[in-house]
């Protein structure tokens, strides 16, 4: 069965809503400790990203099985700037915002599967999910 819950990300505390969601969400799709960690380091780096690039936005997490096999899937979306160059942001080292630049690449390496839609001046939203091996 699919359940999907959400958090909107407005303040640093809604980073950490969103982490704890993923989370209990993770334990109860069966991931183990590393997998949860995993999962909850994308979410926290996606939340962040909105709350540092665009000042608002969501964090939908939903639980799904698909061919007998449970995943999780994290939408994060805003209405922010949008990304002007995607070939840049997905380097590894590239960081606007001073940090340590694993962001995007070390999201799409943490989940199995990476897809962003982003419109410059409209906003962005980047879709991400991990399955249950």
């Amino acid at each position: 069965m699919d359940y999907r819950s959400s958090v909107d990300i407005h303040t640093e505390w809604d980073i950490v809503a969103a982490r704890q969601l993923g989370r209990n969400e993770a334990k109860k799709s069966g991931f183990g400790t590393v997998d949860q960690a995993r999962i909850t380091t994308a979410i926290s780096e996606l939340a962040r990203n909105i709350y540092l690039y665009a000042g608002k936005g969501k964090v939908e997490i939903e639980r799904h099985s698909e061919k007998g096999c449970n995943g999780i899937t994290i939408v994060a979306s805003d209405n922010g700037p949008g990304i002007t160059d995607m070939r840049k942001v997905m380097e590894d080292g590239f960081s606007t915002s001073g940090g340590l630049g694993a962001g995007m690449p070390g999201v799409k390496r943490l989940m199995d599967e990476f897809k962003v839609e982003t419109e410059p001046g409209v906003g962005t939203t980047i879709t991400v999910t991990k399955w249950l091996r």
